[in-house]
């Protein structure tokens, strides 16, 4: 049988190929970071991200009613700006949520002395923070280090940025990828942090992504958007939805045409899964990735949803952790996933092994699945080891991928320990 939607999918990706450079990779744009004494740490925690003029920005953010400053003032700018952004600031270590008015002028005495040394309005520059909610940003040491970031924006490597942004996350994430769309070259990158308080809706989780062609606002918001809830609304760590949760997507060069539309959605898609899939890898604590590949349900977003609701069961998690196929955990957090689902159609594989079909539990081999769980467990050497779990329910076209992480006892001694 001949599936015309995965031919054509094949050759989206084939088009696409990585690149160096991560979210400075695409012409005209720049990012710095550097240690500016903003928490008590060796690392840096200080990111800058400077765009070409024209540039067009999206946004996607936390939908929590506990929103940070710098959530509120992103999306009065966007509007006022209808998405014609110049400049993002990142702070690393202090979450700036909850600081009432004394945080809200920290965002516009920043804002501001970024925008008079940049020479742009301070309407054109976005700031995100992330890290302990109810902290306020150390405004004199990260003011005092502004002409320092300046100085180190460069065109050709987006690493030192991909690291400022840090919390509890072990390694930055970063990807660029490009691709021959009609007579260019395009370049698409991408910059992400996430560990812990992993649960987007829209985790503490912020993303950057950056192209190099121009794309109508209406086409690139509607493209972020869609790209988002496949991607950073499909994982999860812990459930817990952070108050600093942003997406931004940034596009700007020579229009494309629109024949080439679908292939460069394709690349943003490429480039936010990779993201997501690195923040579920590296969620505190976690030995684990999950992958829940979910099909035959109504639409997509219900496909979605089942494999968000196993990702995130405790139970789940901890039977993963433990390399404990339970596939009863599984089933259950199916059933309360909230969709319509006939018992008789459900059908679960671990890996490669058959565990469930048409609602009835099979023989398997439990010793090799047990090995096959202890194998894929994650591996500084062999990064891209998951734990594959697939669900199918009924017949319908739905189809959708989840992302989490197991549940270890780190989990807890990080969490425990957090500020104190």
């Amino acid at each position: 049988m001949n599936h015309p939607e995965k031919k054509l999918e094949n050759h989206f990706d084939e088009l696409w190929s990585l690149t160096s450079g991560g979210i400075a990779a695409p012409k005209g744009f720049q990012a710095a970071g550097i240690k500016a004494n903003l928490k008590q740490s060796e690392n840096s925690d200080l990111a800058l991200l400077v765009v070409p003029k024209g540039t067009i920005c999206s946004g996607v953010f936390t939908q929590s009613m506990m929103k940070a400053n710098c959530i509120e003032l992103c999306q009065e700018r966007l509007k006022a700006r209808n998405g014609l952004i110049r400049a993002v600031l990142i702070n690393s270590g202090q979450a700036n949520a909850c600081t009432g008015e004394q945080g809200i002028q920290d965002n516009l005495k920043i804002t501001n002395a970024l925008s008079q040394k940049l020479g742009l309005s301070n309407k054109e520059i976005l700031i995100c923070s992330t890290g302990v909610i109810g902290v306020r940003i150390p405004t004199g040491n990260l003011l005092r280090h502004l002409d320092k970031l300046i100085m180190s924006l460069n065109e050709i490597c987006g690493k030192d940025a991909a690291k400022a942004i840090m919390t509890t996350d072990l390694k930055e994430k970063e990807i660029s990828i490009e691709a021959n769309l009609g007579n260019r070259r395009v370049r698409i990158g991408g910059m992400a942090k996430g560990s812990g308080m992993i649960h987007p809706n829209m985790a503490t989780m912020l993303a950057y992504l950056t192209c190099d062609v121009k794309i109508p606002k209406v086409i690139w918001d509607e493209i972020i958007k869609d790209s988002a809830q496949k991607s950073f609304n499909a994982i999860t760590v812990d459930g817990d939805t952070s108050t600093n949760d942003t997406f931004l997507g940034f596009c700007t060069g020579e229009p494309l045409e629109a024949s080439h539309i679908e292939a460069l959605k394709y690349g943003v898609d490429k480039v936010t899964n990779y993201l997501a899939k690195e923040i579920a890898r590296d969620g505190e604590g976690a030995t684990s990735l999950i992958e829940v590949n979910v099909e035959g349900c109504a639409n997509d977003d219900e496909a979605r949803l089942v494999g968000r609701k196993v990702c995130s069961s405790s139970l789940v998690k901890t039977a993963i952790h433990g390399c404990d196929p339970n596939w009863g955990r599984i089933i259950s957090a199916i059933g309360n996933s909230g969709v319509a689902i006939n018992p008789k159609e459900v059908n679960l594989w671990v890996g490669e092994f058959l565990i469930l079909k048409d609602g009835l539990p099979v023989d398997f081999d439990k010793s090799a699945c047990v090995q096959y769980m202890k194998e894929t467990r994650k591996n500084i050497d062999v990064s891209h080891n998951k734990i594959g779990i697939k669900i199918r329910i009924g017949n319908g076209i739905g189809k959708g991928s989840a992302w989490g992480c197991d549940l270890s006892k780190d989990y807890i001694t990080i969490n425990a320990d957090y500020t104190t």
